[in-house]
């Protein structure tokens, strides 16, 4: 064959008469559904497609481990548009059925609400310190904070000393302490989503330089405990407060009721008796 040229065979791969027929990919592909803890309003946060089960691949076993973001607005329907800028990851730990069961894997702030809170004339301060969960997840808790301006200030600037940067973030280093390692995940959880944490750092930390703007701004799994299916699905069980369910009295029931009450006594002073010397 003279160089250069292409063989039929090769010519026919290719794409020409007689090729390979080209089969669309999502022929092998199923999908399951996202689902988030129960202590979310929304459940469903979506899908995510996977190759079917072939032989000793199985199709749950590429799941696991996914990880998604999804906006704390779209978790919570109750905050609107005011929580968008919180992202959520969440990873796939079990499959149940066509139902991916996701845990807490990490938190963020978008870019844009980042960039919004640096200003001129105010002094920004980051801490960062590692903790752990009484469930055993190993944490990296970022937090930040800008000065504020105090009350009746004439001066344009709210920049703070080095001391006062200092003993800030130090104080911000043990409110992430104190209130992370005193609780489970899921309890830390519901304390990012009220901003609860943020709050507590304002309060703690007005006698040495009044601060605005302050929150937890990420939010790193470095290491998780070993898998509990158990755990996994208390995390992902409702619960429901039981109001109990009214019970009627029976007639025989009445009926011991009023045998057993005592009978009222009579207080009405006799004829010809004088109640007064009675009570002496």
């Amino acid at each position: 064959m003279t160089v250069g040229k292409t063989s039929k065979k090769q010519g026919a791969k290719s794409g020409g008469r007689g090729g390979k027929k080209v089969s669309d990919p999502f022929i092998r592909k199923e999908w399951y559904d996202l689902k988030a803890p129960a202590q979310f309003t929304t459940r469903q946060i979506g899908k995510t497609c996977v190759n079917k089960t072939v032989g000793t691949k199985l199709a749950t076993d590429s799941l696991k481990g996914r990880v998604v973001e999804v906006s704390l607005a779209d978790l919570n329907k109750t905050g609107g548009e005011e929580t968008a800028w919180r992202k959520f990851r969440l990873r796939v730990e079990d499959v149940v059925g066509r139902d991916c069961l996701t845990n807490f894997y990490g938190m963020d702030m978008t870019s844009d609400k980042h960039r919004s809170l640096i200003r001129k004339w105010q002094t920004m301060i980051n801490a960062q310190v590692d903790v752990r969960t009484t469930d055993g997840y190993l944490l990296r808790v970022f937090a930040l904070g800008f000065t504020a301006r105090r009350q009746n200030q004439i001066k344009k600037t709210t920049y703070a000393k080095s001391s006062q940067i200092h003993a800030i973030r130090r104080k911000m280093m043990d409110i992430m302490s104190r209130e992370s390692s005193t609780c489970d995940m899921r309890e830390l959880t519901n304390k990012f989503v009220a901003e609860s944490m943020s709050a507590q750092i304002i309060k703690e930390t007005q006698g040495i330089f009044p601060l605005t703007n302050v929150f937890v701004r990420k939010v790193k799994v470095l290491k998780a405990p070993k898998f509990d299916a158990y755990k996994l699905m208390d995390l992902h069980t409702e619960v429901k407060e039981d109001k109990g369910v009214k019970v009627e009295e029976t007639p025989a029931a009445k009926t011991t009721k009023a045998k057993a009450a005592p009978k009222p006594v009579d207080t009405t002073p006799l004829i010809g008796e004088n109640p007064v010397a009675k009570k002496k």
